[in-house]
């Protein structure tokens, strides 16, 4: 069993920064690859980045590539998305999600999820 709790969320101008965490209680956090993914209000929960379980290797949506970073700590149990450059479309809720095994850019195929920091970012 893995617990996530997401943290970092809240109200930016647009251009600004915001850097989310997510930390994870439980075993072996180092045996998950870790997602960020977002939902924005009557719109499906969309892939944001993912970092395979060594934080070797990452992905990124087209739409937030060059501005977003994701980034894990194993030692802390711990996974960043530093985002840059923001942009009002980037408004949702940030979800960060366990998923035993390789990355996966599919959020259906994650195992264990938070509950979520709401990011808002004004033009």
């Amino acid at each position: 069993q893995v617990q996530l709790v997401e943290s970092g969320g809240g109200l930016v101008q647009a251009g600004g920064s915001l850097r989310l965490s997510c930390a994870a209680s439980g075993r072996a956090f180092s045996n998950y690859a870790m997602g960020w993914f977002r939902q924005a209000p009557g719109k499906e929960r969309d892939f944001v980045a993912v970092i395979s379980r060594s934080g070797g290797n990452t992905y990124y949506a087209d739409s937030v590539k060059g501005r977003f970073t994701i980034s894990r700590d194993n030692a802390k149990n711990t996974v960043y998305l530093q985002m840059n450059s923001l942009k009002p479309e980037d408004t949702a809720v940030y979800y960060c999600a366990a998923r035993r095994g390789a990355s996966s850019f599919a959020w259906g195929e994650y195992h264990y999820w938070g509950q979520g920091t709401q990011v808002t970012v004004s033009s």
